[in-house]
């Protein structure tokens, strides 16, 4: 006897779909939010744009905004000023080929697990990509006679390597102190946190305050070292080199934090097992404490890798981009032709901006989910 499954109704049906339905706008307003600026910004980037009397006029000019960054009239400003590798500059170029090229070595030895071609494939073009990242470099930073000069895209690179890793130990630092049982801990906590709660507008202006030696509250300190009215921004290195240190301060706050949150949840039973075991606080913290709060660092280090890439207030107020283009980032580039009019121009850096933030957060990720499933 066969039984025929009933039809379900019209109330029913409409029962089911009810959570969707509910749902549904909240959705379509949130993709509209998110997808439209994407959308209209790529049409921009494709565009020249010129007001007229009759109102605003769109023309497709196609990869034109994008081809004179990358090969035109603005690529010294991007790319930079490209010269011969000096020996340091072959050797670093060496170690970073060397260090791209030996997890595909790796890669490849391993037993086969999944799509192995797709994924010997991604990292070949990885490799390509992040080995062309290293020769710009190298090429701008390491040549003979100094005769290399980095633009935007190598400052910008520059400013997210060395923020980061400081922001990081500096940060680890700090809290595995603070989670020790010293006294006045919780003050500074408190201490410590103080710069995050600045906004990046006034950490600008108060890194240029501290930087003046004419006039500053260090001034005496920088006369005493021979450093009366030198100008930091006259300098590229010295430029840069207050802008990574503001940046350092501003965020090495939020790295301690949620390190310090991260240490308190370890447990306290390995740690005590490995006192009785008589291991060494190397061992302890190499063994224990790193492997415990990798997963909360690596989600730490991934969000400060996208905000740094989008880094504008200090460079902005502290330097003006200064001397010339030297500590200008993608971002401010973007920016300052933005107030030129440059809608097309402007649009277009935001996209290569976008392709390389996205390139380096995908191979982090990659990365990080390897070691971890190692």
């Amino acid at each position: 006897m066969t039984t025929s499954k009933s039809i379900p109704s019209f109330s029913e049906r409409l029962e089911r779909a009810a959570p969707s339905l509910f749902i549904l706008p909240a959705v379509l307003v949130v993709l509209f939010l998110s997808l439209f600026p994407l959308v209209l910004s790529l049409y921009i980037s494709v565009s020249k744009i010129t007001l007229q009397s009759t109102g605003v006029k769109f023309d497709f000019i196609g990869l034109t905004n994008y081809r004179k960054f990358l090969s035109g009239t603005e690529q010294k400003v991007l790319i930079g000023s490209l010269g011969d590798l000096s020996v340091l500059g072959w050797l670093i170029f060496g170690l970073a080929l060397v260090g791209l090229v030996w997890p595909i070595v790796g890669y490849i030895r391993r037993p086969a697990r999944g799509n192995k071609l797709g994924g010997l494939l991604g990292r070949v073009i990885n490799v390509a990509l992040f080995g062309l990242l290293a020769w710009l470099i190298v090429s701008t930073l390491f040549t003979v006679d100094g005769k290399g000069r980095p633009g935007t895209l190598v400052v910008t690179l520059l400013y997210v390597a060395v923020g980061i890793t400081m922001q990081y130990l500096i940060g680890l630092g700090l809290a595995l102190l603070c989670v020790q049982q010293l006294s006045g801990r919780r003050f500074f906590r408190i201490v410590f946190l103080l710069p995050m709660m600045i906004t990046p507008v006034g950490v600008g202006y108060l890194f240029r305050m501290l930087a003046d030696t004419s006039k500053g509250p260090f001034a005496s300190l920088w006369t005493g070292l021979g450093l009366k009215d030198y100008s930091w921004a006259s300098n590229a290195w010295g430029a840069r080199g207050a802008v990574m240190i503001g940046d350092i301060w501003q965020w090495t706050p939020f790295m301690f934090i949620v390190l310090v949150a991260a240490l308190e949840a370890i447990p306290v039973e390995p740690y005590e097992a490995a006192q009785v075991d008589g291991a060494s606080g190397w061992q302890v913290f190499r063994n224990i404490t790193l492997p415990a709060i990798i997963p909360v660092s690596a989600t730490l280090v991934l969000i400060r890798l996208i905000e740094s890439f989008k880094l504008i207030d200090l460079p902005n107020i502290l330097t003006n981009g200064g001397p010339g283009t030297a500590t200008e980032t993608i971002t401010l580039y973007a920016y300052r032709i933005w107030r030129a009019n440059d809608w097309g121009g402007s649009a277009a850096l935001a996209y290569i901006l976008l392709f390389l933030v996205s390139v380096v957060a995908t191979a982090y990720a990659n990365f990080v989910r390897s070691r971890v499933e190692s």
